[in-house]
């Protein structure tokens, strides 16, 4: 009997594995939010063909694995340029940011179009940021690993760094600046918590995330609140290399 019973229980856990890795939860959810998202997309889109023109959205190439690659989708918020797709965002483009960019992307609104990524197969709600393909032929083996798990909308590198590096790289004034500082000060940090997801990753810590998420959504809309003791723990970890779950959060 009790042979059955463990049998039964490493079944069900197997299948609650399954359902989590293979991203039947996020489909489900992407779903079901769905109206309300194209609800708010199609408020915005008179709003934007108006006042920037098109196109409406903008899609980038990312990695969802080391030889794999898709286009992730954003609402277009920059006005166009000779210069082409930029890698990195820096002080040195951020006249290009159009009025209602601004806001869609202090609001993170711009991301809306990723539940289409989601219900494509392509990311996940909550997971490492896709990366560029510079980047993965650059460290291969850091994101062989780091990749196992599907990319997300949002994760632990996005709730922790982000506020940071945008303040970083908005002082920047020159295209080689921006990608050297980024390469410097905000990529190696990156990195490690992508890392520290891809070995703790559980539903404990994706809830964790969307707590974070959620916060950091409340913060953008409050651009005077100064950095909580919390995010200047995060801000030392980069010069302290903890690499410890707990120092991360």
């Amino acid at each position: 009997m009790g042979g059955y019973f463990g049998k039964a229980f490493g079944l069900a856990s197997r299948l609650r594995q399954q359902f989590y890795d293979h991203a039947v939860l996020d489909r489900l959810v992407a779903v079901s939010i769905l109206p309300f998202i194209l609800l708010i997309l199609i408020i915005i889109y008179p709003i934007a063909l108006a006042t920037q023109g098109r196109p409406f959205l903008y899609a980038s190439e990312r990695m969802r694995s080391e030889k794999s690659s898709f286009r992730l989708y954003k609402i277009r918020t920059m006005r166009p340029s000779d210069r082409g797709p930029i890698a990195v965002l820096g002080g040195d483009q951020t006249n290009r940011i159009t009025r209602l960019g601004h806001i869609l992307r202090s609001s993170r609104i711009d991301e809306l179009p990723q539940i289409f990524n989601v219900l494509k197969g392509d990311m996940r709600f909550i997971g490492p940021r896709p990366p560029l393909r510079q980047h993965v032929a650059e460290y291969p083996d850091h994101f062989a690993q780091v990749l196992k798990s599907k990319p997300g909308i949002t994760g632990l590198a996005t709730v922790l760094v982000y506020r940071r590096e945008s303040r970083i790289l908005r002082k920047c004034t020159t295209p080689l600046q921006t990608e050297q500082t980024y390469r410097t000060h905000c990529l190696p940090l990156k990195m490690r918590l992508d890392a520290i997801y891809a070995r703790h990753r559980s539903l404990a810590l994706d809830a964790f995330i969307v707590f974070r998420t959620v916060q950091c959504l409340f913060r953008a809309l409050r651009p005077n609140l100064s950095p909580s003791g919390t995010e200047q723990r995060n801000y030392r970890l980069e010069s302290s290399g903890r690499t410890h779950i707990e120092d991360a959060a």
